[in-house]
């Protein structure tokens, strides 16, 4: 008996520690697994409320908030390059070695540009079945050079200027296709303005988010931030192809032919119908072009100049650093304002708000002048950012209007070539200035002004038909 006892007895004692040490494992794993879900819960949490404002309102459906968030991605991406290049090209040298240094930058990558940019939106007009692998090629395109930049702002050879040509020239032909392809993505309730402003809010937020992380990694060295960026783009890649497949169908587009007078008109009759190119779609949306040209151009303009001025000079009782951050801040967050504004101002006459912001920003600019200090300077960048966000809205929507729905990708394309021709313009007067604060000042108000007494009257005039004539376009 004493036998037969023991086996059980045995069986029984082991029986009970292996319960034992079954329970303290569970213990463990449970424990485990609730850290884990402790840890996952904000990120997944975050990632659903990311996911349900992109998507909200028909987004979703439409294939609109896909883009939201890959033009977030791109966004976050170019942020961690400026923040890489700045550091190398401005920050890391002398004030007048980095004036130097930027002047060659500007002239060995923005005069290729200026060359390239026309061609980007003909180019991409020829491409109207590969929008998405045109996105993707350029998500990828800025993936390598990242790497390229990576080894160049260590040892500062001299393919960091082609491979930030590049970067530049990507980063322009994303901007171009993605106007080409907002209006295939509006949901049934959307404006344009409303699509765009939901667009552009999102690469702003990512941005903003995206800039201290790569102020971190440039802490830990150059090139860290560039292989964030890298991973990013790659990232981006892949998201490209998660639009929906209506984004490259062509069905229903021709090529605008932007022209507004007779002498440039051509019926369906004409066998070879003249080159495109880029005059005009009607005097408001001219007018308006020319207007937000006049603001991309300050833009550009400030971004320059007010870096080395402050950088030289910095505000009352504040660092070099901390000049250009107040100022850095106030554009994005004027900038982030103007274009959650544009929403609400979707159904007045884009023409007045045109006409309006960019008196104000004149106004602006004439008071920094003449009273430059540290809050007129933070004021006029705040006013410049909110000014161009609302007019480009304001632009999309004159074009969404008065531009038939059969060519208007094209002229979406063309038109924000121009802008950026002028940004670049801008910018070349920029880093040309001396560096005297109301002096340079005094001549962003002058770029403004020009661009306001050269179209208030057209897009007064064409406020008052209220949009009725619509753009001739063949």
């Amino acid at each position: 008996m004493a036998s037969a006892r023991s086996p059980q007895g045995a069986t029984g004692v082991g029986g009970s520690k292996g319960s034992n040490r079954s329970g303290g494992s569970g213990r463990v794993t449970g424990s485990v697994r609730a850290v884990g879900r402790a840890l996952h819960f904000p990120v997944s949490r975050t990632a659903r409320g990311i996911r349900k404002a992109t998507h909200a309102h028909g987004a979703g459906e439409s294939g609109l908030g896909k883009l939201i968030e890959l033009h977030a991605v791109n966004g976050a991406g170019d942020v961690m390059i400026t923040v890489a290049l700045a550091s190398t090209v401005f920050f890391s040298v002398p004030t007048d070695e980095a004036r130097g240094r930027v002047a060659l930058y500007l002239g060995i990558t923005m005069a290729p540009f200026a060359v390239l940019a026309p061609v980007i939106g003909p180019l991409l007009d020829r491409l109207p079945h590969g929008r998405r692998a045109a996105m993707a090629g350029s998500m990828l395109a800025r993936a390598m050079l990242a790497l390229m930049l990576a080894s160049a702002v260590v040892t500062g050879t001299f393919e960091l200027y082609p491979a930030a040509l590049g970067v530049l020239v990507a980063s322009k032909a994303y901007g171009v296709v993605r106007s080409a392809v907002v209006p295939r993505l509006l949901p049934p309730t959307f404006s344009l303005v409303k699509a765009n402003s939901r667009v552009t809010l999102g690469g702003l937020l990512a941005t903003g988010v995206a800039a201290p992380i790569a102020a971190l990694l440039q802490s830990l060295g150059a090139r860290y931030p560039l292989y964030g960026a890298f991973t990013i783009f790659i990232l981006g890649t892949f998201l490209s192809f998660t639009l929906p497949p209506k984004v490259d169908s062509a069905k229903g587009e021709d090529t605008a032919l932007l022209a507004a007078d007779a002498d440039h008109l051509h019926g369906p009759h004409l066998k070879k119908p003249p080159r495109p190119n880029l005059r005009t779609v009607g005097t408001a949306v001219t007018h308006g072009l020319g207007a937000n040209a006049s603001l991309r151009c300050l833009s550009g303009f400030l971004i320059f100049f007010l870096a080395f001025l402050l950088r030289e000079h910095p505000l009352t009782g504040k660092s070099a650093a901390v000049s250009l951050g107040l100022v850095v801040v106030s554009a994005g967050v004027g900038n982030a304002i103007g274009t959650a504004v544009g929403a609400w101002l979707k159904q007045r006459a884009p023409e007045i708000i045109i006409v309006t912001v960019v008196a104000v920003v004149v106004a602006a600019a004439v008071t920094a002048a003449l009273f430059f200090g540290t809050l007129m300077v933070a004021c006029l960048a705040a006013i410049a950012g909110f000014a161009q966000a609302l007019a480009k809205l304001s632009l999309d929507a004159l074009i969404q209007r008065d531009v038939p729905e059969l060519v208007r990708n094209s002229a979406f394309a063309r038109s924000e070539t121009t802008l950026q021709m002028a940004w670049v313009l801008g910018g070349a007067i920029g880093i040309a200035m001396p560096l005297n604060g109301p002096l340079g000042l005094s001549v962003a108000a002058g770029i403004v002004a020009t661009g306001w007494l050269t179209t208030v009257r057209g897009l007064l005039r064409a406020a008052r038909r209220g949009g009725s004539v619509r753009g001739r376009v063949t």
